[in-house]
């Protein structure tokens, strides 16, 4: 429960410190006193952001301070998990420099917002006029089924396993994508492979069908050399073989004569012989030499398979070709078939949807069980609050998929009259009557959780005087369990307090600040009196005051 709240440089409080008793609290004060002022300091405690802008000095520091009892709400547990000193007094501070920058500390030690979140929603619920609109929605509606069901702790296994089958089902689509992307770039691989397997590459195969190239194109110039050749060698007046013919008869007389005559006349014979194969070979090449264009268009076709693969690849050479055809060959079989792996995932998820529907069933069938007593509460409790006729209908269905809480589709429905349709609550109930709804909901609610303190601020709005007085009992009856803040306007209510605050502004020489102060009995009856009938309230006001609060 919550003992103390300490509040400094915060709005228009420059210095608050409140003791909260057990039971019942009630709040008073005029509006525009500061009363919501005290839920936002709260608000800070509970780890919602903050701004510079609360500052009532802006340049000092906001300093808020709270003090729970907790020895009876076995929070060892979390205090363990997140590494924090246990101690039966939990002490809770949120200070906001003037710079903005914000700190938070549990008994001391610095903590993130959402360890402060976390804890206070073990500890405080705090109901404001606007909150009504979550009794509105099928979240805050199945949430109240489970409170009331008791269905924590299945919930948290159910949690905890959607969880898990979520991230498997997010990782089986990652991989089935891994998978979808590997499949095309093997395609992709295959096709070159292909494309080279076709090529069919030999090395050196490049220069040499650029040697051929080269010969067959140069057909005509081979075949007129060669002739030329054999026409001066052997044809022709002139030719060279007569003239060589002619020198070696010269030499043939006289080389006898001298030794260096018989090795001229034996070189001369010698070229004669190598002239007339020479002549041979000529005639022999060109007579086998013709122009053959589809040779030079094999052989073009053939050097631009490979010329196009290069430029493909990016490559020069027929080496670098063939050694990037190997590459391609080597990556390729390096991709693994992650078909197994998909076939697990998908068998680890049919496992885990098993498991999921059957604690859903579980859910479900609990849910299920206390919708009927609910249904009769609320309608015993709105009978207590003068409306006899209105009834609560909770609709059930089935999801397609697994949520967040299982496979119900759980909607409450209203008619407030006798005659009048089902209908969501949104739809039907006013705001006298969303008060009331909600206050019924959360009191039964109450009755099943271990949540220490609830404050409402203004549950009674849009309620007559009579209403007023009987929500002020059920609030009553909720602090027999609970400790119960409440901030109200209505007279019936604060009637019903064991403690009673009074918020008020206090003008001092520089500025207009807010102050609180519990009051006695006394006090008590001139603030109630005040609320019947104005201020200074009169005597008929002060005796009904009395009455109420039942001296």
């Amino acid at each position: 429960m919550l003992r103390k709240l300490e509040i400094q440089n915060y709005a228009i409080i420059d210095k608050l410190e409140i003791d909260f008793p057990t039971g019942l609290t009630i709040i008073t004060g005029e509006t525009g006193a500061g009363k919501s002022i005290l839920l936002g300091a709260l608000g800070l405690i509970m780890g919602k952001r903050a701004d510079t802008k609360v500052l009532f000095d802006q340049e000092r520091k906001c300093f808020v301070e709270a003090t729970f009892a907790i020895a009876d709400y076995q929070l060892h547990e979390y205090f363990t998990e997140e590494g924090l000193d246990y101690d039966d007094e939990l002490i809770i501070r949120r200070e906001i420099a003037p710079g903005g920058k914000s700190r938070a500390y549990i008994n001391d030690s610095p903590v993130t917002l959402d360890i402060l979140t976390t804890l206070t929603e073990n500890l405080i619920d705090i109901h404001q006029q606007f909150d009504t609109l979550d009794i509105q929605k099928p979240v805050f509606q199945l949430r109240i089924i489970d409170a009331l069901a008791g269905n924590k702790n299945v919930l948290e296994q159910y949690s905890n396993l959607y969880k898990d089958y979520r991230q498997t089902c997010q990782k089986l689509e990652l991989l089935k994508e891994k998978n979808r992307n590997a499949q095309q770039e093997v395609e992709f691989l295959n096709f070159q492979i292909a494309e080279f397997d076709q090529a069919d590459l030999k090395p050196n195969e490049q220069d040499e069908l650029e040697m051929q190239l080269q010969k067959l194109t140069s057909a005509e110039d081979i075949i007129k050399n060669c002739s030329a050749i054999v026409q001066a060698v052997e044809e022709g007046e002139n030719a060279i073989l007569g003239q060589l013919q002619f020198i070696s008869n010269q030499f043939g007389s006289i080389k006898n004569l001298d030794k260096n005559f018989s090795d001229i006349y034996d070189r001369l014979l010698s070229v004669r012989e190598e002239l007339m194969d020479i002549s041979k070979d000529a005639s022999r090449i060109s007579d086998s030499t013709e122009y053959d264009a589809a040779a030079i268009e094999t052989t073009t076709t053939r050097l631009n398979i490979i010329n196009r693969l290069q430029k493909k690849h990016g490559v020069i050479t027929m080496d670098d070709l063939l050694k990037t055809q190997a590459e391609i060959k080597d990556k390729l079989n390096k991709f693994g078939d992650l078909t197994s792996d998909i076939e697990n995932l998908e068998l680890e998820i049919s496992k885990k949807e098993r498991s999921l529907k059957e604690l859903a069933q579980v859910l479900s069938q609990a849910r299920k069980k206390v919708i009927p007593s609910l249904e009769k509460d609320v309608h015993n409790l709105l009978t207590d609050l003068s409306m006899n006729h209105a009834y609560i209908k909770v609709q059930t269905g089935v999801l397609s998929s697994f949520s967040n809480s299982g496979l119900d589709d759980i909607s409450i429905l209203f008619a407030p009259n006798k005659g009048s349709d089902f209908l969501p609550l949104k739809d039907t109930a006013s705001g006298g009557e969303m008060s009331r709804l909600t206050l019924i909901i959360k009191s039964l609610v109450a009755g099943a959780l271990t949540l220490p303190t609830l404050i409402f601020d203004e549950i009674d709005a849009g309620v007559s005087g009579d209403i007023a007085g009987k929500m002020g009992e059920i609030l009553n009856n909720l602090a027999n369990k609970h400790q119960i803040i409440a901030i109200t306007h209505s007279p019936q209510i604060a009637a019903k307090a064991m403690s009673h605050y009074w918020v008020y502004k206090n003008d001092t020489e520089s500025r207009t600040v807010t102050a609180m102060r519990q009051l006695d009995q006394g006090e008590r009856v001139y603030e109630i009196a005040k609320m019947l009938s104005g201020n200074p309230p009169t005597e008929a006001a002060k005796a009904n005051a009395r009455e109420l609060i039942g001296q």
